[in-house]
């Protein structure tokens, strides 16, 4: 049986991950700072000479393709978080459209105070998925837990008044139903871990420190001081997006459910 709990899950690491443009700026400004350094205080500290650039770039490049990995790695946990949203939306809708229909197994005062509940608890559920506003979801989250008992009592009391195959398979169906907004909201706490996010920030910054130091003072090198952070920056951003289930641009829309939601409208 699924309860309803806080959307925020405990205290987060990083609370600035749930802010995907904000992101994208500190993370080109703390990459713009880390070039200019290299380039003008590694620089001056000890100057590259040409006899080393073969080894400084054998570092360079190793560094970079770290760099690389660390991004398309996260890129991919972020976008497998994304699909497995997407999935448990799925089956909420399909569990609570199956058990629609298996109510009518349930006496008809029972299954009447279901379908009516279950109507409410699909609205819920479509409000969780489209809101941005922090205490509304814990208003969602509230109201969810009060129809959850409601619902689970519709089919409890005829059950155990009267324990029939049908009135088993109703609760099952019921339990089905509560079950799959806890695995949704595990989901949407499953998120890339700080520890990665701070290791492919320090990678970063190495990174451009490197290529400053390495990049010579002409106008050619300067737009490589400028894109390199830029593109960056916008991989950052990317993946913090796809990763914030409920601040970002890109999020999963509750389209089975709105459909569901319409199909079970009272004509």
């Amino acid at each position: 049986m699924g309860v309803a709990v806080s959307d925020q899950g405990g205290i987060p690491l990083f609370k600035l991950l749930d802010y995907p443009l904000v992101v994208l700026v500190l993370a080109f400004v703390l990459l713009m700072v880390s070039m200019w350094t290299g380039a003008n205080v590694l620089g001056k500290f000890r100057k590259l000479e040409d006899s080393d650039r073969d080894d400084f770039n054998v570092v360079l490049g190793a560094t970079l393709t770290l760099l690389s990995l660390l991004i398309g790695f996260s890129f991919s946990m972020a976008t497998s978080r994304y699909d497995q949203r997407k999935g448990y939306e799925e089956e909420e809708a399909n569990a609570i459209g199956t058990e629609y229909l298996r109510v009518e197994l349930l006496p008809a005062a029972n299954a009447d105070r279901a379908r009516t509940l279950l109507r409410d608890y699909l609205d819920q559920r479509v409000r969780f998925y489209t809101t941005r506003d922090s205490h509304e979801v814990e208003l969602i989250n509230a109201g969810t837990a009060k129809l959850q008992d409601e619902l689970w009592a519709t089919v409890r009391d005829p059950a155990a008044a009267n324990p029939t195959p049908t009135a088993s398979l109703a609760v099952a169906g019921m339990n089905d139903v509560l079950n799959s907004q806890g695995y949704t909201q595990a989901a949407w706490w499953n998120r890339i871990p700080a520890s990665a996010w701070s290791l492919m920030l320090a990678i970063a910054v190495c990174c451009h420190l490197l290529v400053g130091y390495g990049t010579r003072n002409s106008k050619s090198q300067r737009v490589i001081r400028l894109a390199f952070p830029m593109v960056i920056a916008i991989s950052f951003f990317l993946i913090a997006d796809i990763d914030s289930p409920r601040s970002g641009v890109i999020r999963v829309q509750p389209e089975n459910l709105i459909s569901l939601a319409q199909s079970l409208r009272p004509h």
